[in-house]
């Protein structure tokens, strides 16, 4: 009967296959269970896993079963096989037998939820639909048998706009504006508050509008329903919020998502039946406490999607003891088999508990680690699986930013709940596309999300925003689970806040706020405040951090190196555990007021001499800047880079001369600036070059002018003699860019050791350093054994190797970058995570390379790949000695080596996998 159902084209596709006759597809809860590899997940999901476990715990679990996940990637292929059919209607009966019920049918039908669940946690990506079963005839058996027809027809009027929504793909706003238009004409302010009349009126409404929009009637037949529901949640896996999450989170997209079918247990049976989700552990900021919400008298979609505002676990106590005790002691149960904290759904029908889901819940970072340390303590965990229970990025959020509070004056419009930790700043906008589009096109430097509630179809939104701001929800609601998990700053349940996202305006405390307005927030007390605050990074010295990052930083082998260019940045690199500068450039310090001007007359300049002369001036102010920044780090390598950029960025843009000109010639036609002027404009037009980053630049710069190399050295062996004279021992690599070969690095190489010479003999002292070079081209890593004969390290560029071997302008791109990962082209941007398959190959390959011609090669990378996680573990994997980062990533990267290291040794050593290592 359910092969019927199918599209005939799948069902033409589909066929028998060997991988058919061979698979299980569908597996009665307590058929499988969760192991510590995490081979049922793969099958299972996590979702289904967890079911099965917790059905052979013995634990209240309602029955049902799961469609695994290769039937989804199957569909995905546009092949289902028959099997799936068979197994699946086989496992529906053994669901009605056991049950007693018939689905759909008879005095007392059978009514289930069909819910997705992928190997990892993707909360509110996919889709969920409940009630499935009830038709015209159903929500009337459904009415008498339960003597309560308010419960069946509410049942059924979510099961039209689930399954509308999902299945038929109506706009979830168009059943809402009917709802809606109902409880205004009755003057109710809640749903519960709808008497059984209204709930019919909004069924037969609902049917209407599904007619109208599909041309056929609400499917009454429950197999049909029950097939349309497990496709479109297998479609759900393809939809954009999924796809997104999943490239922001690195999950496979060929992964898949299982699909759970579970008999119906009822919340919104009456005031005895309630549902709620909750934690063994607060994961906001991993406190041991029991935590989580709940509602009487609705279904776990009211309390995760912010309809309503739902109540502390704690007052379940209070209401139903007996409950709340039994709920606390599963849920420890839980965490101590799983050994993680739990994140946990349940539901209450008739006074009775249901345990509907448990998983790892997701935490922030300040959680992460504390549960951490704590299940160590506990016993529960060694010290090399703690190191894994902290996802890399999560310890930004030790560095979130604070609210400036101090001489500022606070004006605090509303205090919602403190749903994820941090501050953010920013102009308002009232919808996911705006944010993405002003965040895009640079319009607002920093965007605050605000709506009445998210949904996961702002994902994309939510990630391009600095906070977010819902007047409705809880502290488990979609907007509180996804930004905890993005380590982003949220405000949810601000009730004083009334917000219409048509008109894009927010009214509290007798005040309007329009798109483009400012506000802070803090996300860890929940405040609202009026106006652009200045924000404060947290201070990184907390003892569980310290602690945490005490064993990570026994277990790494990859050295962590800052990008800092002046000493107050070296100061914060220190703070974060920098183990030495691995990258200074010095064209950032010729942008100062101060310098800029005998930076242009040194370009001006029609002779060497004229060039001298303004570099004369120059140097000691570059001299300075070294002499800091040595000074700063005492013995730690420091590794500068020498002028990489075309002097096309030192002079004003030719537009701007031209119209600066314009203005001049037409108010002051006399003016001696004019004179000016135009010979800057002659000398923009000279150097003007059709494409830059491939022409004068690097030691291109130095070749061409060899005293810009002369004047660099001098300051910087001058400086470092200096510190030496101090008392200090500086430790100096000098590195020169964009080496295509090498006889551009000898030729640069021989200027700076006949300088190095000069001023040792000079200052009377020697100072240890070397020279090597950065990595940028493909034709460098081809070459880099000719290289290395001469060059003491190589520090691979990759921001620029990235440009050179995909062909792609980084500052370009975004014109067609987002197409290529909306349709799966790239996976990742290969600016933000390193292109292993094809830069990477050309890192390894320069690598062994350069050590067969210089066994002790120094080898590291400095580009934005150094604080990218899965980047840092590829360098360890590569043999690499270093990464170097910005300083507030070094946290993150430090972490991802520790990972790494421990995932080599798992290889050899049998305890790690298993996790008996002491």
């Amino acid at each position: 009967m359910a092969r019927a159902v199918l599209d005939p084209q799948l069902a033409d596709k589909a066929g028998s296959t060997s991988k058919a006759a061979t698979t299980q597809y569908v597996y009665f809860f307590g058929d499988g269970k969760a192991d510590g590899n995490g081979r049922m997940k793969d099958v299972l999901g996590g979702k289904g896993a967890g079911l099965a476990e917790m059905t052979n715990a013995g634990l209240p679990v309602p029955p049902g079963f799961t469609i695994q996940t290769e039937a989804c990637r199957e569909y995905m292929r546009g092949k289902l096989s028959h099997q799936i059919e068979d197994e699946m209607l086989t496992a529906l009966e053994k669901l009605e037998k056991l049950q007693g019920q018939k689905l759909g049918t008879g005095e007392n039908p059978l009514l289930v939820s069909v819910r997705s669940g992928a190997k990892f946690s993707m909360p509110g990506m996919m889709d969920t639909i409940l009630n499935l079963g009830l038709n015209d005839t159903a929500v009337e058996a459904l009415a008498k048998r339960s003597g309560n027809p308010r419960f069946a027809y509410d049942s059924y009027r979510r099961l039209i706009q689930m399954f509308g929504d999902v299945v038929l793909d109506i706009p979830k706003k168009k059943f809402e504006h009917i709802f809606d238009g109902v409880k205004a004409a009755k003057k109710v302010k809640f749903d519960y508050e709808l008497g059984p009349d209204s709930l019919q009126k909004i069924i037969a409404e609902y049917k209407k509008l599904v007619k109208k929009e599909t041309g056929k009637e609400f499917p009454q037949d429950p197999l049909v329903q029950l097939v349309a529901a497990r496709d479109a949640v297998f479609r759900s896996w393809q939809n954009e919020r999924a796809k997104t999450y999943r490239r922001i989170n690195h999950i496979d997209d060929w992964l898949g998502t299982a699909v759970n079918v579970q008999a119906m247990v009822f919340g919104n049976l009456g005031e005895n039946s309630g549902t709620g989700v909750g934690f063994t552990r607060n994961p906001a900021t991993g406190e041991h406490m029991f935590f989580g919400e709940y509602l009487m008298n609705a279904q776990g979609e009211d309390v995760v999607s912010g309809v309503r505002t739902p109540n502390p676990i704690s007052e379940l106590e209070k209401a139903m003891p007996k409950v709340y005790e039994q709920l606390k002691d599963i849920t420890r149960r839980m965490e101590k088999h799983y050994r993680d904290m739990q994140d946990f759904e349940f539901t209450i029908q008739d006074g009775k508990l249901y345990m509907l889901q448990t998983r790892n819940g997701k935490r922030t970072g300040l959680a992460a680690v504390r549960v951490a340390i704590d299940m160590v303590r506990e016993g529960l965990i060694t010290q090399e699986e703690a190191i894994f229970r902290v996802e890399p990025n999560q310890l930004y959020d030790f560095l979130v930013p604070r609210l400036v509070e101090k001489g500022e004056k606070i004006e605090v419009l509303s205090t919602g709940l403190p749903a994820s930790p941090g501050a953010a700043v920013g102009q308002i906008v009232f919808s996911a596309e705006d944010a993405v589009k002003y965040h895009t096109n640079g319009a607002y430097k920093s965007v605050i999300l605000v709506r009445g509630e998210t949904t996961p179809e702002d994902i994309a939104g939510m990630e391009v925003a600095s906070g977010i701001l819902t007047s409705r929800g809880g502290m488990t609601s979609h907007a509180a689970v996804v930004t905890r998990g993005m380590g982003k700053c949220c405000v949810a349940g601000a009730g004083d806040c009334t917000i219409d996202e048509k008109k894009k305006e927010m009214r509290v405390k007798g005040k309007v706020f329009h798109e483009g307005d400012w506000l802070s927030l803090d996300g860890t007390t929940g405040r609202i405040i009026n106006g652009r605050l200045n924000t404060l990074p947290v201070n990184p010295d907390n003892p569980d951090l310290i602690q945490f990052m005490g064993w990570v930083d026994e277990r790494r082998r990859l050295r962590v190196l800052a990008n800092a260019d002046i000493p107050r940045d070296a100061k914060q690199a220190q703070a974060f555990g920098a183990q030495g500068i691995g990258l200074c450039r010095t064209e950032h310090m010729f942008f100062a007021e101060d310098r800029l001007p005998h930076m242009q007359a040194m370009i001006l300049a029609k002779t060497e001499e004229d060039r001298r002369a303004a570099l004369a001036k120059l140097l000691p102010m570059q001299r300075a800047d070294f002499q800091g920044l040595l000074k700063c780090m005492g013995s730690l390598p420091v590794v500068i880079r020498l002028l990489d950029p075309p002097l096309h960025e030192f002079l004003p843009k030719r537009e701007d001369l031209l119209v600066q000109i314009a203005k001049l010639e037409a108010t002051h036609p006399k003016s001696p600036k004019l004179k000016e002027l135009h010979k800057i404009l002659e000398r923009v037009e000279e150097l003007h070059e059709l494409n830059p980053m491939l022409a004068l630049r690097g030691c291109r710069l130095g070749i061409t002018y060899p005293e810009i190399t002369e004047m660099q050295a001098h300051a910087i062996f001058e400086a470092a003699a200096a510190v030496k004279k101090s008392g200090a021992d500086p430790h100096l690599e000098i590195m020169i860019p964009l080496i295509a070969g090498p006889e551009e690095f000898k030729a640069q190489a021989a200027i700076i050791h006949a300088v190095a010479h000069d001023v040792f003999i000079k200052k009377g002292l020697a100072v240890d350093y070397k020279v090597g070079t950065m990595i940028e081209l493909p034709r460098a890593c081809i070459v880099a054994d000719k290289i290395a004969a001469d060059a003491e390290f190589f520090s691979f560029g990759t921001n620029d190797l990235t440009q050179t071997t995909f062909g792609i302008s980084r500052d370009d791109c975004n014109k067609f970058l987002p197409a290529y990962l909306q349709q799966g082209i790239f996976k990742q941007d290969p600016f933000a995570v390193l292109d292993q398959e094809g830069v990477g190959t050309l890192i390894k390959m320069a690598a062994n390379k350069g050590r067969s011609a210089r066994r002790d090669l120094e080898i590291g990378i400095c580009g934005e790949h150094g604080g990218e996680p899965e980047s840092v573990k590829f360098c360890h994997r590569a043999g690499l000695d270093y990464v170097s980062c910005s300083p507030y990533r070094l946290l993150t990267a430090r972490l991802a080596a520790a990972q790494a290291a421990i995932e080599e040794q798992k290889i050899f050593n049998p305890d790690l996998r298993t996790g008996n290592s002491k």
